[in-house]
């Protein structure tokens, strides 16, 4: 179930699902927007995109993720970030505006 590429044809947001590789350490952060605690890591999908993951910590558990974990993603995926690809609302949305996301490490969701 791989979107990716779809997603990152077009220029606009998009839901996409993909399994891919860890390829970073988790980072935190504070989101500029929202101000809540986020982590952030890289992802190579199965079909060679890296792309950044964001994933809001303050609406979701945090991830464990280490190098090397493999990762199934759901999310929205911004294609053209200041960065790269971008994939973030990995988690739920309490205000119900946005599909839920998900990433799924070892069999658990979190979401």
């Amino acid at each position: 179930m791989n979107t990716l590429d779809a997603g990152l044809a077009r220029r606009d947001p998009s839901e996409v699902a993909f399994a891919g590789i860890v390829t970073s350490r988790a980072r935190f952060f504070y989101g500029s927007n929202t101000h809540a605690l986020h982590e952030r890591f890289r992802v190579r999908s199965d079909d060679g995109h890296a792309l950044d993951i964001v994933d809001n910590v303050r609406l979701a558990p945090r991830v464990p993720v280490v190098p090397g974990d493999r990762v199934f993603l759901q999310g929205e995926l911004i294609p053209c970030g200041s960065h790269g690809p971008l994939l973030h609302w990995t988690h739920h949305d309490p205000r119900h505006l946005h599909p839920d996301g998900f990433i799924e490490l070892d069999g658990r969701r979190y979401a």
